[in-house]
């Protein structure tokens, strides 16, 4: 028919009309709509055609064809041809519908596996439960949905071609993409392997080079620190050199000390003595006192260096140690000698007791000669022979308190057994080695000296020989120590300021500043001195009746033994040497003592000797060397103290005085009168007399 024919073109104008998308709806009888009441919508094939379909089974297809031939035998009975024609097209749109049917759930599988691998999974538990069967309700509507059926199948075959060839260009697109992704993957991670690589190389050398300089550092600080340890063990090695050093110093420096100790015992048996003098003579005894002394002078200049803060050297000590051996050979010399004199003295007995016997005679007749010219002389100019009655008097009892302190001690000074000789020894020994140690060497020595004195004064202990001793150990020790320490100090004068003018003053400020703390230590001092040295009171002793010549000589300062009178040069050096100490004790004071208030033997008793001395009628060669030697060491002192009066006095002695010292002088004996005459014009002139040399300054007690 016409209108069948028309039917497929109707549909394809509907579906490609935009306002002729009719949605066919199987349903519309259900819901009880009209037909056509999807016209008002939007048409077109719904998607549920498929449920259509599927609610449709065989039985429902042949009831639906028998009621098609029923409603068509009676509808139009006489047409058979057409009957046949729509049975066929009944069968062929219930087959296509089955085909499309099954057709159309592969194809949804088919979809549904290509979108999402899970579909196996669904579609194997899914069993979607058969919609209840719907049965058509006339051939007509059957007819159309047959082709609509055939229609959606064609274009769902064209779809399905073009899902096919748009998968395929889907799938190319997707390879490419795949393709170009891998690619730029690739080149993506060979960029960034390439940028690890660099990293990992930028970071290795930066690695390398932190690592060179740390190295470097490391070897600079191995270097630095190999740099501090030769250092170290360098210093180490000075340090143990230095240790060893000191510790060799200071074993050279006692073994110094032992030795110059030893030298000065061994120097005090030289000393002239009750034995020596009677065995010896004078000359040789003075050999062998001045050889101990140039001895013990030699060991002194070497220990004067270890006052310095230094330590005696090898060299030092060599000189020492001979010394020592010298001095022992010059004992035993001296020893020998003495019994090889002893053996001649008994021999020369008659002889010299009758060469004595001559002597006192002719000194007898001497005297009474002096004695009357000096009587004359006194008559004539009315000077003194004798010292003033009050300055006697001092003299005796400054020998009375000497004579009864050496009676004190005389259980010490003659020991009977051995441990009371070995603490006299002990005790000799500390009181007069600090005094042969005293030097201008530096202060702090000579307060060490003063400090070692003073505390055995005191009764403290003290360190001598390696041994402590003290002289609370012995009821007389005290005053065996004063009077031995009183007789060094003179010995001293007698000897080293004899040799050496400018040791005066050192030994001067301790032996004032130990006067200071012990007075009886003083008295001992002047005693000891007015017995060697009279003119230091002044005083000239006269020759009384009965006194042998000998006797005399002694009492006037002359060292005299078996071989006869010393020489008027060395005993003028020996009263030189006592005087320049007297002078120097009385104008110096020790700077360190706590007491206020006056010197105990000051300037005044200088002034006083020095007015008594121009009062006495002068001495040939002493009178002019004393008072030389005395203005020499206290002339600035007294001239600051006196001013007018000192000059007056020196006036004096200048116009009036030293002309009586030149009548008395002989021509062989003018070297003293010389000088002194040359100091005092000088002095006068210059109105002015110069500081002793070795005067002790402010800096040496700071040395």
């Amino acid at each position: 028919m016409p209108s069948e024919s028309l039917r497929w073109e109707t549909l394809e104008a509907l579906k490609n009309s935009p306002k002729g998308k009719v949605v066919f709806d199987p349903r519309w009888s259900e819901r009880g709509e009209h037909i056509l009441a999807g016209c008002t919508e939007t048409l077109g094939l719904s998607s549920h055609a498929r449920v259509i379909l599927e609610r449709i089974d065989p039985v429902s297809l042949q009831k639906s064809s028998f009621l098609d031939q029923r409603i068509t035998a009676e509808e139009t009975p006489a047409s058979g041809s057409s009957t046949s024609s729509v049975n066929d097209l009944k069968h062929r749109i219930l087959s296509s519908a089955l085909s499309l049917n099954h057709d159309y759930d592969q194809t949804v599988c088919d979809e549904v596996q290509s979108e999402s691998p899970e579909a196996d999974d669904v579609s194997d538990v899914s069993n979607p439960v058969p919609l209840p069967v719907m049965s058509l309700l006339s051939p007509k509507a059957m007819e159309t949905a047959g082709c609509i059926i055939l229609f959606e199948e064609g274009q769902r075959k064209k779809a399905k071609m073009a899902l096919r060839l748009r998968q395929e260009e889907q799938e190319k697109l997707v390879e490419a993409a795949a393709n170009a992704e891998s690619e730029q993957l690739k080149r993506f991670e060979e960029l960034m392997e390439l940028k690890q690589r660099q990293e990992f190389q930028s970071m290795r050398d930066m690695m390398d080079r932190e690592i060179k300089e740390i190295m470097g550092r490391q070897e600079k600080l191995k270097e630095e620190q190999r740099h501090r340890t030769r250092l170290m063990n360098l210093r180490l090695r000075e340090a143990e050199l230095e240790k060893q050093r000191q510790t060799e110093g200071r074993e050279r420096l006692r073994n110094l000390n032992n030795i110059q100790e030893e030298i000065l015992q061994l120097n005090q048996l030289l000393e002239p003595s009750s034995q020596t003098d009677s065995a010896l003579s004078a000359s040789s005894l003075g050999s062998y006192s001045a050889r101990g002394n140039h001895l013990c002078s030699q060991v002194s200049e070497v220990a004067r260096k270890t006052a310095e803060g230094e330590f005696p050297s090898m060299e030092d000590m060599t000189v020492a140690e001979r010394t020592l051996l010298d001095m022992r050979a010059l004992i035993r010399q001296m020893q020998q000698e003495l019994v090889r004199a002893q053996e001649r003295k008994k021999e020369q007995e008659q002889e010299e007791q009758r060469r004595k016997e001559e002597q006192v005679q002719a000194q007898q007749e001497a005297k009474r000669k002096a004695e009357q010219a000096a009587k004359e002389k006194a008559q004539k100019k009315g000077l003194q022979n004798s010292a003033e009655d009050g300055t006697m008097k001092w003299y005796k009892e400054l020998q009375n308190s000497a004579a009864r302190c050496a009676q004190a001690c005389q259980q010490l000074q003659s020991p009977k057994d051995a441990q009371t000789k070995t603490l006299k020894l002990e005790l000799q020994k500390a009181a007069t080695i600090p005094v042969s140690q005293i030097s201008t060497n530096s202060g702090s020595q000579l307060r060490e000296i003063f400090d070692r004195i003073d505390k055995l004064l005191s009764g403290r202990p003290v360190v001598s020989g390696g041994r402590s001793v003290s002289t609370s150990q012995h009821p007389q020790a005290l005053e065996f120590v004063s009077y031995k320490l009183a007789e060094k100090f003179v010995k001293q004068g007698e000897e080293e300021v004899a040799s050496h003018h400018e040791a005066a003053f050192p030994i001067a400020v301790v032996a004032s500043g130990i006067w200071e703390l012990h007075p009886q230590v003083g008295d001992l001092i002047l005693a000891h001195l007015h017995r060697k040295c009279p003119y230091a009171v002044p005083h000239y002793p006269p020759m009384k009746d009965g006194t042998p010549v000998e006797e005399y000589q002694r009492i006037l300062g002359y060292r005299v033994n078996d071989s006869g009178v010393e020489g008027q040069d060395s005993f003028l050096k020996r009263m030189s040497g006592m005087i320049r100490l007297y002078a120097a004790v009385i104008q110096l004071r020790w700077p360190f003592g706590s007491r206020q208030g006056a010197v105990p033997h000051g300037l005044n008793h200088g002034w006083r000797w020095l007015a008594q001395m121009l009062n006495m009628e002068p001495l040939a060669d002493i009178t002019a060397t004393l008072l030389f030697d005395f203005l020499e060491v206290c002339g600035h002192a007294l001239m600051k103290q006196y001013q007018g009066q000192f000059w007056k006095l020196i006036l004096l002695l200048t116009h009036e005085y030293f002309p009586r010292i030149e009548a008395v002088t002989s021509s062989g004996q003018m070297g003293s009168v010389i000088r002194l005459k040359k100091f005092l014009e000088t002095s006068l002139q210059n109105r002015q007399i110069s500081q002793p040399k070795g005067q002790l300054s402010s800096t040496f007690w700071r040395s």
